[in-house]
């Protein structure tokens, strides 16, 4: 009995099945659908048509704006450039004489001869107990690799910078360093060498246009 009961309900679900898919089933439904579906992706491409020809009867296209876009925006020409080295693990009495050696020459001058510092052609003169040296205007002297090396790279973006701001023939007016911040080494029984150091350049004309009106006054 309970065969025959399942085989019924079975039977019943199939046509109620039937039945459904007979009055869903619509043919032109279809066909609408598909319709839709292809003005949908019209539209877009013809509408892209269009405006690429009302620009080309204007004489104008996307490219050309930006461009002229970009040349509205005018660029500001600054005065000087600086670099600051911030925390530098270089010993201060070091950078102080670099900075001395530094001080008044051009930024390609002031690198080559930083160069010939760390091939130990030229000495970087200073003061104190410190050994003599041969050299023009120079008692004593020494070689310091590490300070050079760093001071060398903050003269190369220094450089960049000037070559940004557009500056014709820029000369090194100010070279600041001082002592940084000292943290301890491991257990505390040595202080790390730190220095800030700032570096300003001007171009040439300025700086003596600037002389002569302090002489005036």
């Amino acid at each position: 009995m309970e065969v025959q009961e399942l085989e019924q309900l079975r039977v019943q679900e199939r046509r109620l099945r039937n039945k459904m898919t007979e009055k869903n089933y619509n043919p032109n439904q279809k066909e609408n659908k598909a319709i839709k579906k292809q003005k949908i992706a019209s539209t877009p491409k013809q509408e892209k048509v269009e405006t690429s020809k009302v620009e080309e009867k204007k004489g104008k296209s996307k490219p050309e704006i930006k461009e002229e876009k970009k040349k509205q925006i005018p660029k500001i020409k600054k005065d000087k450039a600086f670099v600051r080295g911030v925390s530098l693990p270089i010993s201060t009495k070091y950078s102080i004489a670099i900075c001395r050696f530094v001080k008044g020459k051009r930024i390609t001058d002031a690198i080559s001869d930083l160069n010939q510092v760390l091939e130990k052609k030229k000495a970087v003169p200073m003061k104190g107990e410190i050994p003599h040296r041969k050299g023009k205007g120079m008692m004593s002297g020494r070689y310091p690799k590490k300070a050079a090396e760093y001071f060398i790279m903050l003269l190369k973006s220094l450089s960049a910078d000037s070559n940004v701001n557009g500056l014709d023939d820029p000369v090194i007016v100010e070279a600041i360093a001082n002592i940084a911040s000292r943290p301890y080494g491991r257990f505390g029984s040595i202080k790390r060498k730190r220095t800030h150091v700032k570096i300003i350049a001007k171009e040439k004309k300025l700086i003596s246009k600037n002389k002569k009106l302090k002489g005036n006054k």
